[in-house]
């Protein structure tokens, strides 16, 4: 196209300020299927949006995840693909700043607005993908089983790719319903393994790291799994699922112990309940139904008050198949005995989803026991433990550590099954330290791992603060992933030597300013209701 000169006035109104510095391209990488190519990120080269599946759309809908189709020319890997459809809810208004500075790490409310079906992306970040063999990591994402993507901002992979030497890898998978409508009862025949697509497209994206990360300079048999929340959960889960055995050889649990898994009746019923309000009744109409039609009709069937392990839920199954069993019970998986295991929690997990609740802040200890009194034996004694625990916290941050006594209940038995019968080793963390954002009120949320393991302190500044604090905290924990992916146990020269969980002394290492390796440290939350 040409212009005029005179022109180029009317179109410098248009223009950039200033000329945007050209990125460079990657090397062109030739995997099993075609060549791709992406762009530098400040000397790592980023390959994102790769497919590692055919599109889950037509008649692949609700149906185990195919290997991707090959393609000629080269394949543009410049941008993150589309998340799954997303079934997320806002917290509320009373926090909307904070919620709103939160988006620009963890955009969850925006990413429904370029959600898709066709979701079975990876990204790749690579310190040199022309030659080497370095350790992989990784990482399913958050949310549940019900939103999230690899591609949020707290979770490139960019600064642990360089500082480590290594190789990081984002998934992006089936959610909610597209990954965890348990059919098979329904429809039955083709529709047998739907209860687990979601978990079944985690494994088919270890099985293309396994055939292609060695053309990004990754190692295919030293790949460790990570995740936090839904992504720890994610992780016990490919733990215990024989496809996956084989696919990776070190597993890393943040804030997420999948102890357990749905009851495939129950998860039938609630599928049912889902497909009456969708009208659904035959399988042409479940190939064809509008993919937002289907996520109205979750919201619908969805009892008001579900949530944090209330009412029906869309997640993985115990279906005897792709899952045989609960994963951690009656014991941790046999084909994950030989796997080392890093396992943690947050020390104030709830504060992040309590914090826009209009109590928050307002209670005093009668409205806190006026609160836990009808609710059983085992809620007053975690009040009284915690009361212990932290004399110096107000009723509101204790009502908070009560109602996150789960994540520590959950991480202990995962940890105790783990080092009972395996023969690789188990490593534990609490992390202590507190973020000093919206004035301190969050302590040591949920989520607050992740911008400190993944070394983004920097770009998380909305999540853990500007102050040196936050960037040493963010050099330790990077550290001790970093070698744990490489050699099996955590270390850094910020940290004391990190000795192994077992449940003679439950020794676990408390991330802070001052690290140090204690003994049980919730012991009498562990304890209560626990016979063992």
């Amino acid at each position: 196209m040409n212009f005029s000169r005179s022109a180029l006035p009317f179109l410098a109104a248009f223009l950039p300020l200033a000329p945007i510095a050209a990125q460079e391209v990657t090397p062109v990488v030739q995997t099993d299927k075609g060549k791709v190519q992406g762009l530098e990120e400040g000397g790592v080269d980023a390959f994102l949006g790769l497919r590692y599946a055919s599109p889950p759309v037509g008649d692949l809908r609700f149906r185990p995840p195919m290997a991707e189709q090959a393609w000629q020319g080269i394949a543009d890997a410049t941008g993150y693909g589309a998340p799954c459809m997303q079934l997320y809810t806002p917290s509320g208004p009373r926090t909307s700043d904070l919620t709103r500075q939160m988006q620009a790490i963890f955009p969850t409310s925006t990413e429904s607005k370029t959600d898709n079906e066709d979701c079975l992306f990876l990204n790749v970040w690579t310190p040199d993908a022309t030659s080497g063999k370095r350790p992989v990591m990784v990482w399913f994402h958050g949310g549940g089983y019900a939103y999230g993507s690899g591609g949020w901002p707290a979770y490139n992979g960019r600064n642990l790719a360089e500082k480590g030497d290594v190789v990081v890898v984002t998934v992006n998978h089936r959610l909610n319903a597209f990954g965890y409508l348990n059919l098979a009862q329904k429809f039955g025949g083709d529709y047998a393994e739907s209860g687990n697509l979601g978990n079944l497209d985690l494994v088919r994206s270890l099985e293309w790291v396994r055939d292609n990360i060695a053309k990004f300079g990754g190692d295919p048999d030293n790949v460790t799994i990570m995740g936090e929340s839904g992504g720890g959960s994610k992780v016990s889960h490919l733990m215990a699922m024989p496809s996956a055995q084989g696919l990776f050889h070190k597993a890393i649990v943040q804030s997420g112990p999948g102890v357990t898994s749905g009851n495939p009746d129950e998860a039938a019923q609630f599928a049912d309940a889902i497909l009456e309000k969708a009208g659904v009744e035959t399988t042409e109409q479940l190939r064809t139904i509008a993919a937002e039609d289907l996520i109205a009709a979750v919201r619908a069937a969805t009892p008001k008050g579900s949530g944090f392990g209330s009412g029906p839920r869309l997640g993985p199954i115990a279906d005897g198949t792709v899952l045989p069993r609960d994963p951690f019970l009656p014991t941790a998986p046999e084909q994950s005995s030989n796997i080392p295991l890093l396992i943690g929690y947050n020390k104030d997990e709830m504060t992040l989803f309590l914090a826009a609740q209009p109590w928050f802040g307002m209670i005093n200890d009668a409205a806190l026991d006026a609160m836990v009194a009808s609710m059983g034996e085992d809620a007053v004694a975690t009040v009284a433990a915690y009361r212990e625990m932290f004399p110096d916290y107000s009723p509101t941050h204790i009502a908070s550590a009560a109602m996150g006594a789960r994540f520590v209940k959950g991480t202990y038995l995962l940890a105790d099954q783990q080092s009972r019968t395996a023969t690789a080793p188990v490593f534990v963390y609490r992390l202590t330290w507190e973020t000093p954002v919206a004035d301190g009120i969050l302590k040591s949320p949920h989520t607050l791992d992740i911008p400190l393991m993944f070394n983004n302190a920097q770009m998380s500044s909305a999540l853990v603060g500007e102050d040196e604090d936050a960037h040493y905290m963010a050099e330790m924990m990077s550290d001790a992933w970093i070698t744990f992916a490489k050699t099996g146990v955590p270390s850094s020269a910020l940290l004391p030597k990190w000795e192994p969980y077992d449940v003679s002394m439950r020794k676990v290492m408390e991330l802070n300013i001052n690290a140090q390796l204690v003994s049980d440290p919730e012991k009498a939350i562990r304890e209560i209701g626990n016979e063992d």
